[in-house]
């Protein structure tokens, strides 16, 4: 394989720990999808591994060298290479309107992004794995009751069965990170939807951890909730201490036609 090389300016380490990208794409259980989309596969570490497994491929690459490199190495099989920001996509327009997998050694500048993209497609997302920042990893999986559980905690968990996997040391990525890193796996619940106001939910949530040291009362004082609704006990709670179905019964308790804006 060509040399793996470092491209500091795309925020990405890449992995050459063959032991570990084989573990990510061993992740993979082929319930509910058939379709696999790999973000940022750079060279092709974990790519030769997904291969093994399936050759329903999409490959999302920002960078033309990568992208150039991969369809020359895997010109034997018939894969999808998109070149573009996984960001900015139409996912629908191209991957098609049929369930997939998200996996991938993550950039790390834009991971949160990643997992948020994610969960506004997650009818058509029902497995998720791959490279994290170990700290990012940890919120994203935290349990309420600690400083780490926040918003990415709270919206993910809403939708996802989460796990933290394994951590990985810095020595085995070009360029070494100066952080930990570690796997995590999202499968989508089988009951992913809402019984209450979505888009009330997500605007609590982030309220709320933005004044996380602050109660459920006066971090949403904002909304200019009836004071008679705010006598309830959940308002006495600071937000880390509210699990998603907390949060899913003060959206239904609060409901849009009882604040001001």
């Amino acid at each position: 394989m060509k040399p793996i090389r470092a491209k500091k300016k795309l925020g990405q380490h890449f992995l050459t720990d063959l032991n570990i990208a084989r573990r990510i794409a061993d992740t993979l259980d082929f319930k509910n999808y058939k379709k696999v989309v790999e973000i940022g596969p750079g060279m092709g570490v974990l790519s030769q591994f997904l291969i093994s497994k399936t050759t329903n491929l999409s490959f999302i690459e920002i960078d033309s060298e990568s992208i150039n490199y991969l369809k020359k190495k895997y010109n034997e099989f018939e894969l999808n290479f998109i070149e573009g920001d996984f960001l900015k996509l139409d996912l629908k327009k191209i991957i098609g309107k049929e369930s997939f997998a998200i996996i991938g050694n993550f950039p790390y500048n834009i991971s949160t992004q990643i997992v948020f993209k994610t969960l506004e497609h997650r009818e058509q997302i029902p497995f998720f794995s791959g490279m994290f920042q170990k700290e990012v990893a940890e919120r994203i999986c935290e349990p309420p009751g600690s400083k780490k559980y926040g918003i990415l905690s709270v919206l993910t968990q809403l939708f996802y069965i989460t796990d933290f996997l394994f951590k990985v040391p810095p020595d085995v990525f070009n360029p070494a990170p100066k952080v930990d890193s570690a796997v995590i796996r999202l499968v989508r619940k089988d009951d992913f939807s809402l019984d209450c106001d979505e888009k009330l939910l997500f605007k609590l949530v982030k309220l709320s951890f933005q004044q996380r040291r602050k109660t459920i009362r006066n971090s949403l004082k904002t909304l200019n909730i009836p004071k008679k609704l705010t006598e309830d006990t959940i308002f006495d709670l600071r937000p880390e201490k509210l699990s998603g179905n907390d949060f899913i019964q003060l959206t239904k308790r609060i409901g849009h036609g009882n604040i001001s804006n």
